[in-house]
């Protein structure tokens, strides 16, 4: 609003103005009013909830410090979805068809992590909403933004992007301007075709760029509707799988909550990196116009984070239950495919990955082996991953460490780890 404001009294002479217009500049304000809706508004709602005894319902799973838990608040993932949306309200580009994807995913998902708490808190049924009514979700807001993505005129890429150096243009203001429009200094698009695309950016190649379409089997117009097809069918899966693995990930204090932010903090400055053509032609990645926004809700969404961290870690005083959980997945995974960096989350978000592949291969080895010896056998003591570190004394495959570790170290270590993954990352953008 504050964005918009500005734009309107763009001819009116008012000191400082177009500082409002700066995507930096607005994207710290975005991080800096976050973190402080977080702090102010956040102590009031845990208060709140106090009052009305919304706490969460402690199951005993032999941990240490389990059980002292009990009646902390939970639901506390309102903080984060209030302090990212009044953010980006006020400083992003509201007309930004990006900036309007995050915010109904924000709130899309929020809602179904509300409804999941809400059953598990008002009505005491601990299973909350069924693992099929939540994927049925998911996948409706994966195909919604997938059909926008496939659809929408807005979401386009640049290939073969040119742009010519300040010197050449004559002054870094022209070249700057240039890099804002999408245009040379010769007023003329800066690269070559604007084009709706399936290509997506991949490390370890040449161009750092990979078409679903090498994926389809047909040619022709059976092709061209295939790639769109298996581009679809991604969207979904990536959307689902964030959601579903941060939720995972939500089990011990501040450890979702700290690596979100970590990742976060990746994806805003590749899509600050893509929205800008100089950026982007001088890393040789894909310019997508438009997409620099998303740096905006990235920051406040970092700021949130950061901001509901000051509860949330250990001991907490709030949990950010499934209200949180949900929407923070969804947000990261629905930025990944809008800036073309879904390939990379397996490397971004391997804390997410790795909690994910534990429930699923303990699921599976336990069943199997049941089946097959009449007694179920584990891989881990205790699944997701963070848990197996706190047990010890439980027969398993792996057996390290010898002893349970504090949850506060576990938390600080896996902090550490999705640290050097994102340095990963980033690094990957030059390696070809």
């Amino acid at each position: 609003m504050i964005y918009h404001l500005f734009e309107f009294l763009k001819d009116a002479d008012i000191p400082g103005q177009r500082l409002f217009t700066y995507l930096s500049f607005r994207a710290m304000f975005a991080s800096a009013v976050s973190i402080l809706i977080s702090l102010i508004l956040g102590k009031r709602i845990i208060r709140w909830l106090q009052k009305r005894q919304i706490g969460e319902e402690i199951r005993d799973l032999g941990l240490e410090g389990q059980l002292q838990k009990k009646g902390t608040p939970t639901m506390g993932g309102i903080i984060i979805l209030l302090s990212v949306i009044i953010s980006v309200l006020l400083f992003a580009d509201l007309t930004n068809i990006y900036i309007i994807l995050l915010l109904i995913s924000t709130v899309w998902l929020g809602l179904l992590g509300f409804a999941d708490d809400y059953i598990k808190v008002f009505r005491h049924n601990k299973d909350g909403l069924s693992e099929k009514g939540k994927l049925i979700a998911q996948i409706m807001l994966g195909l919604s933004i997938a059909l926008t993505v496939c659809f929408s005129d807005q979401i386009v890429v640049r290939e073969e992007v040119r742009t010519e150096t300040a010197s050449a243009a004559g002054t870094v203001a022209e070249a700057g301007k240039a890099a804002v429009a999408g245009t040379g200094s010769d007023g003329k698009p800066a690269g070559h075709d604007v084009v709706k695309s399936t290509k997506t950016t991949i490390p370890f190649v040449k161009d750092h760029e990979f078409d679903y379409k090498w994926l389809s089997p047909f040619k022709g117009a059976m092709g061209w509707y295939c790639k769109w097809a298996i581009y679809v069918a991604m969207i979904v899966l990536v959307i689902t799988a964030c959601s579903n693995g941060t939720n995972l990930t939500d089990g011990m204090d501040g450890l979702a909550t700290g690596t979100s932010a970590i990742v976060g903090v990746v994806l805003g400055i590749f899509a600050y990196l893509s929205g800008n053509i100089i950026n982007a032609d001088y890393l040789n990645i894909m310019y997508i116009p438009g997409t620099g926004e998303i740096a905006v809700f990235m920051a406040a969404f970092v700021g949130a984070l950061i901001g509901f961290l000051w509860h949330n870690s250990y001991p907490a005083q709030v949990f950010m239950g499934d209200t949180g959980s949900l929407a923070i997945g969804g947000i990261i995974g629905v930025c990944a495919i809008l800036i073309r960096k879904e390939l990379l989350l397996p490397v971004l978000c391997g804390i997410f990955l790795v909690e994910s592949l534990s429930v699923l291969m303990q699921r599976f080895w336990f069943k199997y082996t049941r089946k097959k010896y009449g007694t179920g056998k584990r891989i881990f003591r205790m699944a997701p991953l963070h848990h197996h570190f706190q047990k010890e004394n439980i027969p398993a495959a792996i057996k390290w460490p010898a002893r349970a570790i504090p949850e506060a170290k576990i938390v600080v270590r896996f902090w550490i780890v999705g640290i050097l993954l994102a340095v990963f990352t980033i690094a990957l953008l030059k390696v070809r």
